[in-house]
Formats: structure tokens, sequence, C-alpha cells
């Protein structure tokens, strides 16, 4: 049963007629709520959206990105994954890094003369600590978001081990729901799954914690068109070659069957 469409679209309405006109960083303008979430069960499919296609390579390049602890913009660019490109540019950064981000702090956080390998960490502690209230990585630090281009959105997640099924949550702090809330669904969903194939667990269930949540003011007429689309059945993976901890697998998008994709700007 595919709900992830039905939970999305009810998220666009909601801050399509109920947001708050706000301004933000980029000049542009959104449409903003605040503290809402998405839960999806794993066995139901695949986390994509169908109401619209979500560029899944590019998705998998990023996550592989993150997880090998890299930062530098040549690793995406080489893959094809021009995500990051505007922030870099606006950055003004001519060293080809885009700072202490995600991959750093998930895999090189720095301590008092050491660093420490949060993604290691916890793989470890899923494996023999499965009960633990402390799965958590984070890529908040609030001492390198002056040396970041862009301070994190999505900030940490927290995995949890029951009746042998392994569930995550993530929280983000910003959440762009157009463009960016469907790409981290994917990403975090998958990241889900790799944990799963090196820890021997069950998929559980996947869920999104959103703080700000908005729409921006030149995504609203594609919201709206959004909104309207037929949703299709949920597609599955096959996963090979798992390495997480080395940002290394295999990955293959079995049966995805989806609306067209939806142009809309992206602000920086």
């Amino acid at each position: 049963m595919n709900t992830l469409d039905e939970q999305y679209r009810g998220l666009l309405a909601t801050v399509l007629y109920g947001g708050i006109d706000k301004s933000d960083r980029t000049g542009t303008g959104t449409k903003s709520v605040f503290g809402r979430q998405i839960r999806h069960r794993m066995s139901d499919g695949f986390p994509i959206l169908t109401t619209k296609r979500v560029p899944f390579k590019t998705m998998v390049t990023e996550l592989r990105w993150f997880l090998k602890g890299r930062t530098d913009i040549k690793y995406l660019q080489d893959n094809n994954c021009h995500i990051w490109d505007g922030d870099y540019e606006k950055s003004g950064n001519d060293n080809g890094d885009l700072g202490p981000i995600y991959g750093s702090q998930w895999r090189g956080w720095r301590a008092f003369g050491h660093t420490i390998d949060q993604l290691k960490e916890l793989v470890e502690g899923l494996k023999t600590n499965p009960d633990s209230r402390r799965h958590i990585v984070t890529a908040w630090n609030p001492g390198d978001i002056k040396y970041q281009v862009l301070p994190p959105c999505h900030y940490s997640f927290q995995c949890y081990v029951a009746d042998g099924e392994l569930s995550l949550m993530w929280n983000q702090r910003s959440a762009d729901l157009f463009l960016g809330v469907p790409f981290n669904i994917s990403s975090y969903g998958l990241l889900l799954l790799l944990l799963c194939e090196t820890t021997g667990l069950k998929p559980g269930t996947l869920i999104g914690s959103f703080g700000d949540m908005h729409l921006y003011q030149d995504h609203i007429a594609a919201a709206k068109t959004q909104i309207t689309r037929e949703q299709h059945a949920l597609p599955t993976v096959k996963l090979s070659n798992v390495d997480i901890l080395n940002g290394e697998f295999d990955v293959e998008l079995i049966d995805y069957k989806h609306e067209p994709a939806i142009k809309a700007p992206l602000s920086n």
C-alpha cells in the first residue's frame, strides 16, 4: 500500500492552504508551517514519491558522498550530481570544498584532539547493544557552522531496534517541501536499508520529523500541480556488495512507476 504519496500530498495541502508567509535567507520567500512528521513502513515498498519523478541516481551519489566522509565538490560533479553547485558558488570558496558538512561530521567529528566516527560507532552499537537509546548520529556542530557553506538541514538521525526490526527517524530543521523533502525521504530510506544489510536486522519504520516545513513562493504552482496527480504502487530496491563504512554498495531500483518530473528552481 502506498500511503507515502498520500501523506506527502497532505503536507503539501497543509503548507499551501495553511502556511504563513515568511521571509528567508535566499530572498525568495516561503509559505511555512512548523512541526510535522511523515511515517512509512518499509514493508510497503521503497520510499520514493510516484506523483513525480525523483532523481534516484543523484540521491544515491549524494548518500555515497556522505558515507565516505567526503566534502569535496569534485566527487559530486564527477558523478553528475550538481545539487550542491549553487551553494558552493555562492560561498565564494575556491578550494573545492564545502566545509565540515554532513560527511565530515558523520565520519570525523572533531572532539578534544581526536575524531569520532559516528557511523562506525552506530553500526557497532546496533550489533552489540541493540536496545540502547544512544543510536544517534548528528551533523549539527555549532563550532563548525561558520565554516560550512550551508548548515545541515537534516541535522541528526536516531535508530531504534525492536523485535528484530530496525527503524530510523531523522530530524530536519529546514524542510524544502517541494525539492528537498522528496530527496531526503528516499535518502534516509536507502540508509535504513544499508544499515539493515550491515547489521542483519529487518527494515522497520522510516520517520521524518520536520521543523520549519516550507514551500518557496516560486514552487507554489508546481506544488498545486503535484497535489492533483495520480499515485502508483511503490517500487522495491535490490542491494548488493554493501560496505557501508567505505560508502560502497550497488543498488537497483525495480518497477519505479511515476508521473513526469516537475521542474522548479533551486533557491540558494
